[in-house]
């Protein structure tokens, strides 16, 4: 068997009407369809917007990783009155921009060239949602997992904001970050799994109720629906396998 060639840069490659992007040959960073650049693909992404379910309606949220821009370009279309502010490490990444679509700059979308742990210890209790998937050709970096980070992460979010964290789960240190997650935001954390089973999404809220109750989940369902097109039931779904048996309803499958 040929030894898979590694890179450090970043490679786009073209394959049956879709775009991706990749630093190694078998782990695609993001994928986009040609006839529809802002249709999420991955199901991480799309498991990575159920974070509307505990926010619904976010006035700023802040993004760190760009990659192929998948959910800052949904972001933008679906949530146009929200300020989106995309932290990006990588020139290279961000050089890639037109290839993928990723809108030109305005008052509510930005990309910024910088470091994401630097850029999320400068916010102080602004950001409604922070969404971290930070990754480049060795994994995860260490000072988007670390305790000092995601204590950041609890201070840059406003009361009522949410934390969504993208993780490996074939990475042997993604109990780890969950474990730090959890202290950081006193236990208010959860975690469901994407549906291709390779990536473990986080959840953590500061402040309120977190998880919410089964009527608010579903009554939040029920709105946001129909402009989201993204398998949130399922996601809410995952999220009722870790609320207590005692508080679950049988209003899932009636009335829908």
């Amino acid at each position: 068997m040929a030894r898979e060639k590694l890179t450090t840069r970043p490679f786009v490659r073209e394959e049956k009407d879709e775009l991706s992007l990749y630093f190694k040959l078998t782990s695609i960073q993001s994928r986009m369809s040609i006839a529809d650049p802002e249709q999420l693909i991955l199901e991480y992404t799309q498991t990575m917007m159920g974070f509307l379910l505990f926010q619904p309606k976010p006035k700023r949220i802040a993004m760190i990783g760009l990659g192929g821009g998948s959910l800052a370009k949904y972001c933008r279309r679906k949530l146009p009155e929200c300020k989106l502010t995309v932290i990006e490490i990588s020139e290279e990444i961000i050089a890639l921009r037109s290839k993928f679509g990723i809108p030109e700059e305005s008052e509510n979308f930005q990309v910024v060239c910088a470091n994401g742990a630097n850029f999320v210890r400068q916010q102080d209790g602004v950001l409604d949602a922070l969404l971290v998937d930070g990754f480049d050709s060795d994994g995860q970096p260490p000072e988007l997992c670390s305790v000092e980070f995601y204590n950041d992460c609890f201070t840059a979010l406003c009361s009522g904001g949410v934390l969504v964290v993208n993780l490996c789960f074939n990475d042997h240190r993604h109990t780890r970050s969950v474990g730090r997650i959890k202290d950081a935001f006193q236990g208010k954390a959860l975690t469901v799994e994407a549906e291709d089973g390779a990536n473990i999404i986080a959840f953590a809220g500061k402040g309120g109720c977190f998880p919410p109750s089964l009527d608010d989940l579903a009554k939040r369902l029920q709105i946001l629906e129909p402009n989201h097109p993204i398998r949130l039931d399922e996601t809410a779904q995952k999220i009722l396998g870790h609320t207590p048996a005692r508080r679950r309803k049988r209003w899932w499958w009636e009335g829908k």
